[in-house]
């Protein structure tokens, strides 16, 4: 633990750097790749069979995942898929959104979940969080129309959000709840699985995931008649029996396949990945823990609430500030003591410049865009009665949170020193920032 140096000159000022080495990409699941990822590929080429229903020497490495992810999760059943926006379509399509619906998704999030409402033919509602940066369960209350279907938590950022609460709210005004897990595998709440709440929950294993297969997703549920249309909607429009063999005879699995299925290759990269996921997170979660603790002493900040610290996965750390001109200074300051990542990682900035993650900067959203020259699904007869708001100012609470908080990863490889680097210009900073002199 860093003990010095916290009255020196700020690097911003013209003093000496914390350090002068970028810090790791974030890429958690990628920092523990190694030989076993690679020997696990190896065995599906050699087979000659990546297709995941038939081959010349079949390994059934999906279906081997999906048990094995299921029961990491605490549920009954999993989908794999390609991506994690084919988990999303998948999961909506099996619970039947559609025209004259309306979903609740959080302010922040990720531009693929209102993308998966609206080519479903529903209007995304946009709800605020709260200072957890997960949906706020209050506000969402106050979002729900007779035209409400269901609502998707995000965990964002690799922290739960209130499942316990949204779920209890979705039982009482009969709503289905999705949990995206898209930054939360490995999550928990009271030793509860993130994922196992909800009547269906998505995951994402793209490259920046807490384990990944570079592209991947899956889908979890406990019911079954809602993992046989997953199944369906994720492959030809019909669910399969335990040896692959799709099943003409259920009247009410007719459906429409989308294409997402998971592959062989991809699969058995993610059941070493899942061997590793634990201490993946667990090596997030003492970092992000040790760093926390420095900086929380500190009367100039305040940190995001965690529903669950023991749940929480740690892939990143968020500080709130009085003020956006704070937080700019701190995020400069930050950056001058060598608190950032090479130029291809996004890290330590204010959440301003946090892209599609932020509601009010998803251009599609706000110019209502369609697909097709008839402007569906918002022209839709059945979607009539919504008429959504998705201006700057909708969520108030998530706009100022958004101006005054920096965003750092946590990569699952950071060193005690990388630690105490973080820690120590943490320190520097934020004492000049209460001495009055950044």
């Amino acid at each position: 633990m860093p003990t010095g140096g916290v009255t020196a000159k700020l690097a911003i000022h013209g003093g000496d750097p914390v350090r002068t080495e970028p810090l790791p990409l974030e890429f958690p699941g990628i920092h523990h790749m190694g030989r076993e990822e690679e020997d696990a590929v190896l065995a599906v080429l050699r087979a000659r069979s990546p297709f995941r229903f038939y081959g010349i020497d079949l390994r059934r490495e999906a279906a081997a995942f999906e048990r094995e992810f299921a029961a990491f999760i605490g549920v009954n059943h999993a989908v794999g898929v390609s991506s994690g926006t084919g988990a999303l379509h998948v999961a909506l399509g099996a619970l039947g959104v559609g025209p004259g619906q309306e979903v609740i998704v959080p302010a922040y999030s990720w531009v693929s979940i209102i993308a998966a409402v609206v080519n479903r033919g529903a209007i995304p509602v946009i709800a605020d969080i709260d200072q957890s940066f997960c949906l706020d369960p209050a506000d969402v209350a106050r979002r729900i129309t007779p035209r409400t279907a269901g609502i998707v938590l995000v965990h964002m950022s690799g922290a739960p959000g209130n499942a316990p609460a949204l779920l209890n709210l979705a039982r009482e005004r009969n709503l289905f709840l999705v949990e995206d897990c898209a930054q939360c595998a490995g999550g928990s709440i009271d030793g509860r699985k993130t994922g196992s709440f909800g009547d269906m929950a998505i995951f994402s294993f793209q490259m920046n995931k807490n384990m990944t297969s570079g592209e991947g997703g899956c889908v979890v549920t406990n019911d079954l008649n809602l993992y046989r249309r997953a199944v369906a909607c994720h492959d030809l429009g019909y669910p399969r029996n335990d040896e692959g063999r799709m099943m003409f005879d259920l009247p009410d699995l007719q459906l429409w396949g989308m294409g997402y299925r998971l592959d062989e290759l991809r699969a058995a990269v993610l059941r070493v990945q899942l061997s590793k996921l634990p201490r993946i997170v667990d090596a997030m979660r003492q970092s992000k823990r040790r760093i926390r603790a420095a900086v929380e002493s500190f009367s100039s900040v305040t940190l995001r609430t965690l529903i669950d610290p023991a749940g929480d996965t740690g892939c990143f750390l968020l500080t709130t500030y009085q003020d956006n001109l704070t937080a700019l200074k701190v995020r400069d300051a930050l950056r001058a003591e060598g608190i950032r990542t090479s130029p291809q990682g996004v890290s330590n900035i204010v959440m301003t410049d946090w892209g599609l993650h932020l509601y009010y900067n998803n251009l599609s959203l706000l110019k209502r865009a369609s697909i097709d020259s008839n402007g569906f699904p918002w022209s839709h007869p059945e979607n009539a009665a919504s008429a959504p708001n998705y201006a700057k100012g909708l969520c108030p609470f998530a706009d100022s949170l958004f101006e005054r908080s920096i965003l750092i990863a946590i990569p699952s490889c950071l060193t005690p020193q990388d630690e105490d680097d973080i820690i120590l210009a943490f320190r520097k900073i934020l004492t000049a920032l209460e001495a009055g002199s950044l």
